[in-house]
């Protein structure tokens, strides 16, 4: 049930960031969810997007250096402990989540939380045993 998540390496500099976004924009791809991370040169953009593949190649085609992995997608309640309580289930099972990032969706009372851990299949296990209901690229889609 993995999700494809887009890692791009950019320039810690005014417009870069646009850049990659005009990239997708003028080819069709929409951005699902979005983070950054920065240092003081250099930004990790991390991204899903509704055609990772498209994406992939156009950003690789612009040369930007894309690293492509599987992230675990959650569904949590849009209330206050509600993460906690998908974090404690990993906690429990001694899964590290080594970052994680959230959005919401438009019409529904849900927030939506992407997971990067050691064990991905682990993850979604123990998530799935909790109640929690995992999410697939096609479901972010709907959203």
């Amino acid at each position: 049930m993995a999700i494809k998540q887009l890692t791009i390496f950019v320039q810690n500099k005014q417009g870069s960031i646009v850049s990659v976004t005009d990239i997708l924009a003028k080819n069709d791809i929409n951005i699902r969810a979005l983070s950054i991370a920065e240092t003081e040169d250099f930004g990790i953009l991390r991204l899903i997007v509704n055609d990772e593949k498209k994406a992939e190649k156009t950003l690789e085609d612009a040369g930007y250096l894309i690293k492509v992995i599987d992230v675990v997608g959650v569904k949590i309640g849009d209330e206050p402990g509600k993460l906690t309580s998908a974090l404690s289930v990993l906690d429990k099972e001694g899964i590290n989540v080594e970052y994680l990032y959230a959005f919401m969706a438009r019409t529904e009372k849900h927030a939506y939380v992407v997971l990067r851990v050691e064990d991905n299949a682990q993850a979604e296990k123990s998530l799935e045993k909790a109640g929690f209901h995992l999410i697939t690229e096609k479901d972010i889609d709907k959203l």
